[in-house]
């Protein structure tokens, strides 16, 4: 039986991860496959609430680091109910015969939610107990082509600061660095072709699908 797998997507904001996931799920479906695009936040009611707060259209505090706390709960919280729940969480999908190829998991909290190594703990405690996916996709973008790209964007979420940013990459290569379980790492400053290739070209190299 082919395996269905959970794959993440993981980059700083502008990286395009949003175009590799639709590219990946297409190849999934031409060759037959059932695959599904289930991100983070999810689109659960602790995702939607989450999402309206990046938006700031809810206003929690003035104080960011109580904010990047408080959304560590949130993004936690919105990871069990996004893996577990019974209408369509990850696992009740892979068990339905669908890939599961998500924007965001447990390592963008770990990114964007920590300035601290105390923030850093706290966060990777919140999040120890969830799986690692089959297969983590990292899009390295240099920062400055990040925030040209977002210049473009109508609108701006809270995180999408040239501080948030550049944090957030800092710990995303630490955290790869040290991350033991199946990864690739691509550039984001290629293609979009010549990306989907590399990811298309890994996944046929180390899966029986």
């Amino acid at each position: 039986m082919n395996q269905k797998l959970f794959i993440v997507l993981e980059g700083i904001d502008g990286s395009g991860t949003s175009t590799q996931v639709q590219l990946l799920k297409d190849y999934f479906l031409a060759r037959g496959d059932k695959a599904v695009i289930s991100p983070e936040p999810s689109s659960g009611p602790i995702g939607n609430l989450i999402r309206d707060t990046l938006k700031q259209r809810i206003f929690f505090t003035h104080q960011r680091d109580k904010l990047d706390e408080q959304l560590a709960y949130l993004f936690a919280a919105d990871r069990h109910d996004h893996l577990y729940n019974d209408i369509d969480g990850v696992y009740k999908l892979i068990n339905d015969g669908f890939h599961v190829l998500s924007t965001r998991y447990y390592f963008s909290s770990l990114a964007y939610n920590c300035q601290t190594k105390e923030q850093f703990d706290f966060v990777k405690k919140l999040n120890d107990r969830f799986p690692n996916p089959d297969l983590v996709i990292y899009i390295d973008l240099p920062l400055e082509v990040s925030l040209t790209r977002l210049e473009e964007r109508s609108s701006r979420e809270i995180y999408e600061t040239k501080t948030k940013l550049t944090i957030a990459k800092e710990n995303f290569l630490q955290i790869f660095q040290q991350y033991k379980d199946l990864l690739l790492i691509v550039d984001g400053t290629e293609s979009k072709q010549n990306i989907h290739q590399k990811i298309v070209k890994f996944i046929q190299k180390n899966f029986i699908i």
